[in-house]
């Protein structure tokens, strides 16, 4: 089962995937439970994520519903196998919401990461001291031994770039750049963080300028995230007040992905996008 009795994003798209070859199949629940000698009940809880299916049960299931793709068929296990894992996050899930943690378990499974942000800059992106500088300004009070938990949490986060892990593309709105949400020196470094990041392989970082208008308005911030060597939309998540919410639905895949493809085309390239960055910082230096 998966920790906690409650399911994990690993479990729940393993659960997903089994349910669409099955109805790709046309086999029912119960035609589905004899050929794992279980119960329609197990199916069931199988397919919602609530268990997390073992590795033989994926395979005799694949096999009756002649999905016979060796890459398919190897992702799906690889899910069933690792479901239970324990991530590095784990660690501090004392001090973290459980749709947090699924947050970050999206992030460490992903090959392709895609995030849009209007207001601030993106946890992958932020200084420690940015992080620390937004937590503690945030709408909540946090005692400071939390708020240091999550500061390194964040920083823990960013290893999955770093280390070249998953392919990143960043799209801020100007503001974000031109307009401090926390103190001036704090953003000056955190402006030439991104800069430096941005010049690594796997990760891409465009400016959405001032003159695209409306269009910062047409999303409230998000992620979206791909699991396979193609960059196609597979999870997308949300941020706001009560949480993080993760969409997983075929027509909400596709209108984020489109969102996102809209943005980016209307986005200044990385290299201008540097350049946007560097004036910006410029004339905070200047103010100073």
């Amino acid at each position: 089962m998966p920790t906690g009795g409650r399911p994990t994003v690993r479990s729940r798209r393993l659960g997903a995937a089994l349910r669409q070859y099955r109805h790709a199949a046309k086999i029912d629940q119960p035609q589905a439970a004899e050929i794992i000698a279980a119960s329609q009940a197990r199916i069931s809880r199988l397919e919602s994520g609530h268990f997390t299916a073992r590795v033989i049960e994926v395979r005799l299931l694949l096999d009756a519903y002649g999905v016979a793709d060796p890459e398919v068929r190897a992702k799906l296990e690889d899910l069933a196998k690792h479901s239970r894992n324990r991530g590095w996050w784990l660690e501090h899930a004392a001090h973290l919401r459980s749709d947090y943690l699924d947050h970050i378990a999206l992030e460490d499974d992903a090959t392709y990461i895609r995030e849009w942000q209007p207001v601030m800059v993106p946890g992958l992106l932020q200084t420690p001291a940015y992080a620390e500088a937004v937590i503690v300004g945030g709408p909540h009070y946090l005692d400071p031994e939390r708020v240091g938990q999550l500061v390194k949490v964040r920083v823990g986060r960013q290893a999955k770039i770093e280390e070249g892990g998953a392919s990143y593309t960043a799209i801020l709105w100007e503001a974000v750049l031109a307009h401090p949400l926390v103190n001036v020196e704090i953003h000056r470094e955190q402006l030439s963080a991104i800069l430096e990041i941005g010049e690594r392989k796997n990760v891409t970082v465009q400016v959405l300028p001032f003159s695209a208008g409306v269009l910062a308005g047409y999303s409230c911030a998000f992620y979206s995230f791909s699991f396979d060597e193609e960059p196609r939309v597979e999870a997308v998540a949300m941020d706001n007040l009560r949480g993080t919410s993760v969409l997983e639905g075929a027509e909400d895949l596709a209108a984020y992905a489109n969102a996102f493809d809209l943005l980016r085309s209307s986005a200044l390239a990385p290299d201008e996008s540097s350049k946007v960055i560097r004036s910006i910082l410029r004339s905070l230096k200047e103010d100073a």
